[in-house]
């Protein structure tokens, strides 16, 4: 993942890049606005970094959000100042008001801007909270206009690339651990080398995080001008996406089987000697037919998926009719389902 670890440090330096150029323009017009707006102009800076998102979709959604929860905190704090003098007891009540005002439905963000603008309203606007409220909601929606537009036109982000390398990384992972367990069929037992028992959890924590980014990819392609300049079909990662989770799944399902094959005494199924052979050239296989994806064709690599079909196929041929001791159930025909099963996640569209 170190691949992955790069590309997010060259994205948080190019957010951190226009979030100082958006502050900075934010900060140069706030002098202009008009009336007592002029006076407060250090939280245009402010709004331009609220809405400082890592795509512009993002971006947009959190300045809406920010400035609905900032009119709702600013309105919360003239029904205090209107109504009654404020108290411990009434700032007590109107700040629970507005945290509860934050559970509003599609508020996001916005919700912490209820409290923090009426607070700020009672205790900076003092004797002028009128002229306050309008400087702080112009400035501050003057920094989400700001920081909406220099994360719209400034190199808007695409996740595209991270996204793509994600997957390829996800089928690596699985293809190297289908190769493991292989290899680990043919060392005589307990196997040297164990550490592929190791990764199931690891395993389900990276098609989680390929999620993610494929969902970030999604969302970065919305109200970016550059996606046309960089098209991609989301639609099939997210496709591809899936028959990845379901391939992880039932890898997970072949280590914990293997695992408790080799380690664990008191369970009631095993892999019959004769299987081991038959069920690592399988495993081999189709290990292998996951590592092709980003290195061969197409008719390679459908070549690759005859290859490990037939090697599948041979192993049922191998193991079929064969009765096992008495109290045990063979754990070859548990893997040997899980196999068919991930081949049928990866057969190539006709």
């Amino acid at each position: 993942m170190a691949g992955l670890s790069a590309a997010f440090a060259a994205q948080r330096l190019q957010l951190a890049a226009k979030a100082a150029l958006a502050a900075g323009l934010a900060f140069m017009i706030a002098p202009l606005m008009p009336g007592a707006a002029a006076n407060y102009p250090y939280y245009a800076p402010l709004g331009a970094l609220v809405v400082m998102y890592h795509n512009v979709a993002g971006s947009v959604r959190q300045g809406l959000q920010a400035l609905t929860g900032l009119a709702l905190g600013i309105g919360l704090a003239f029904v205090l100042v209107n109504f009654t003098d404020p108290s411990p007891l009434t700032v007590a009540v109107f700040m629970g008001v507005g945290v509860l005002l934050g559970g509003l439905p599609r508020i996001g963000s916005g919700s912490d801007w209820i409290p923090t603008a009426a607070l700020l309203v009672l205790l900076v606007g003092g004797s002028n909270p009128d002229d306050f409220s309008f400087g702080y909601l112009v400035q501050m929606g003057v920094g989400v206009a700001v920081g909406i537009g220099v994360n719209f036109l400034v190199f808007p982000p695409l996740h595209l690339n991270a996204a793509a390398e994600s997957l390829d990384e996800l089928r690596r992972a699985l293809g190297t651990q289908l190769t493991d367990m292989g290899a680990a069929l043919k060392e005589e037992w307990p196997p040297e080398h164990e550490e592929w028992s190791r990764r199931s959890d690891e395993l389900a924590s990276a098609a989680r995080s390929v999620r993610h980014l494929v969902k970030e990819a999604d969302a970065s392609r919305r109200a970016n001008p550059r996606r046309k300049l960089h098209p991609r079909d989301v639609d099939l990662d997210y496709r591809n996406l899936r028959e990845l989770e379901r391939v992880t799944f039932h890898i997970q399902d072949m280590t914990d089987v293997l695992s408790d094959v080799i380690w664990e005494s008191d369970v009631p199924y095993q892999v019959p000697v004769q299987d081991s052979g038959p069920l690592a050239d399988a495993m081999t296989a189709t290990g292998e037919l996951l590592h092709s994806y980003r290195d061969t064709d197409e008719p390679a690599q459908r070549e690759r998926f005859e290859t490990a079909r037939a090697a599948v196929e041979a192993c049922m041929a191998a193991t079929a009719g064969r009765e096992a001791e008495q109290g045990t159930v063979p754990a070859s025909e548990s893997i040997l389902l899980s196999l068919h099963r991930i081949l049928r996640a990866l057969r190539p569209a006709a």
